[in-house]
């Protein structure tokens, strides 16, 4: 199936320039990441996520939904190569939330790295609630500002460690090197996570969506609304007709065509 370059523009609200270059990029990015939320409803209801492209069209682009890194970052790629540019799928480790920087965890998310004139530069839709809503260079030790937070790369080991400033401290997202990874490479993790008893994916629900000004995060029944320079709001769901609410309000999905929500939402602990 070919790639519906037009309804994805549309589905992110994009109309500017099409053509490859570091301002498309960065606009793409900032789209993309305000339109397409990332959530895992699918594992957490017993369905895998299909990473094929017609799949991913169909839910990401025409279905009102959003995903995790493997789609977000497929359907990203396939989206960038129509725009005519050269583009490179990685995988990292997550760190996120580890105390031991040195620990080797599973290569379980995706990211992109994109080759324009005269620099590279990383883009990644699909981290969840610190997911870059900007794009970095592909530079060492260098104080990055996205939109939201400011972004760095560090060496560690001798791979490439994203961070993100929060509030005052430094926070290592994930470590990736650059060896290239094609849409099969994903498969089997993309099985694992949808399907291992005790994946994060299965067993907890998550979702997010990052604004110019905002970040909208959902951790089961807990709603955290994170405002640039401002105040934190946290509070609980209280029922399942609140969740629909919250998904289709907040994070944009189309929750009358999602099977077994009450379900789900019962399921929350």
């Amino acid at each position: 199936m070919s790639f519906d370059l037009d309804a994805y523009l549309t589905r992110i609200g994009f109309d500017g320039e099409r053509v490859p270059t570091r301002a498309t990029l960065d606009a793409i990015a900032a789209h993309h990441t305000a339109t397409i939320p990332f959530e895992n409803l699918d594992p957490f209801r017993g369905v895998v996520n299909r990473l094929d492209l017609e799949s991913l069209q169909a839910k990401l682009v025409h279905g009102g939904r959003g995903g995790y890194c493997f789609e977000h970052g497929l359907l990203l790629q396939a989206a960038l190569r129509d725009l005519g540019f050269t583009v490179t799928g990685l995988a990292a480790r997550v760190l996120w939330g580890s105390p031991d920087l040195d620990a080797i965890p599973a290569r379980t998310h995706m990211l992109l790295v994109v080759d324009l004139d005269d620099e590279r530069r990383v883009i990644d839709t699909g981290f969840g609630g610190m997911t870059l809503t900007g794009t970095l260079r592909l530079e060492r030790d260098t104080t990055q500002e996205t939109p939201l937070e400011p972004f760095r790369l560090v060496d560690l080991h001798g791979d490439w460690a994203m961070q993100a400033r929060v509030g005052d401290e430094w926070r290592t997202t994930y470590r990736f090197d650059l060896h290239p990874q094609h849409p099969i490479d994903y498969e089997p993790t993309n099985w694992y996570l949808c399907t291992w008893p005790e994946s994060k994916f299965v067993t907890t629900l998550m979702a997010a969506r990052a604004t110019a000004d905002r970040r909208f995060a959902l951790a089961g029944r807990r709603l955290t609304v994170h405002r640039l320079g401002g105040a934190t709001e946290k509070r609980t769901i209280a029922d399942a007709d609140e969740f629909r609410t919250v998904l289709t309000r907040d994070f944009l999905i189309d929750a009358d065509r999602i099977a077994g929500l009450d379900e789900a939402f019962d399921r929350l602990p």
